[in-house]
């Protein structure tokens, strides 16, 4: 028969690891949890404030507003994103246009969706505008992003330096500012209504990992009482 040390061992240790890992990943989502609420803090308070002419370093969701003329020669298609239209269920993307400034870098605008088969010409206005949005940081591709097409200028990734050179312009600010607008039903494109609001659930993951952390002490905890009466 083993020593009763040599029997506790393993199991302890085992579980030991499996607590640290749980209790890690519970730690890290408190972390997650506050900064979400800080960016769900400064999305409410960008929303509730008038939008200001656009600076070259705005803070991120920030409303803001710039004055210029699209290229609409060098639009492009970002994502990919199903809608209920008129005609069902219809596939789109979003159109990004370079708005030119003068005397300032050029600026991506996500004008809003676009249906893929679309009947109805776009809303594309000419000579000098006022696009009035929020600010969305820019990305970088990662692993499992879906590949650029960069020749029919199909972008996944809102990434504004690889879509300004794709399209032939290198001086663009390094975010898109997306276009806030009424609904206007069967006219595209078809602008956000509000500021984006990411959704939450870190507070449940926490009680999560820390509520599984609880369960497997409570089943080590039954164990070793067990064991130890053998």
């Amino acid at each position: 028969m083993r020593p009763a040390r040599s029997r506790f061992l393993v199991p302890t240790l085992t579980t030991l690891i499996m607590l640290t890992i749980l209790v890690g990943l519970g730690t890290w989502q408190i972390y997650r949890l506050h900064w979400k609420q800080g960016i769900l803090k400064q999305i409410a308070a960008a929303e509730a404030a008038p939008p200001v002419p656009l600076t070259p370093d705005p803070a991120s969701y920030t409303k803001v507003s710039a004055t210029g003329r699209f290229r609409f020669d060098l639009a492009a298609q970002f994502g990919a994103e199903v809608r209920d239209t008129n005609t069902g269920p219809t596939m789109g993307s979003y159109q990004i246009v370079p708005l030119q400034r003068d005397g300032a870098p050029t600026v991506l605008v996500d004008r809003g969706w676009v249906p893929q088969q679309n009947g109805t010409a776009l809303n594309d206005p000419s000579g000098v505008v006022s696009a009035t949005g929020y600010v969305r940081p820019g990305e970088t591709q990662h692993w499992f992003s879906p590949t650029d097409d960069t020749a029919a200028r199909q972008f996944y990734t809102l990434d504004p330096a690889a879509i300004g050179a794709a399209v032939g312009i290198h001086n663009v600010l390094p975010f898109a500012l997306v276009a806030l607008g009424p609904a206007d039903g069967g006219f595209y494109p078809a602008p956000a209504q509000h500021l984006p609001q990411p959704p939450n659930n870190h507070l449940s993951y926490v009680i999560t990992w820390y509520g599984l952390a609880v369960a497997l002490m409570i089943i080590f905890g039954a164990w070793l009482r067990k064991a130890q009466r053998r």
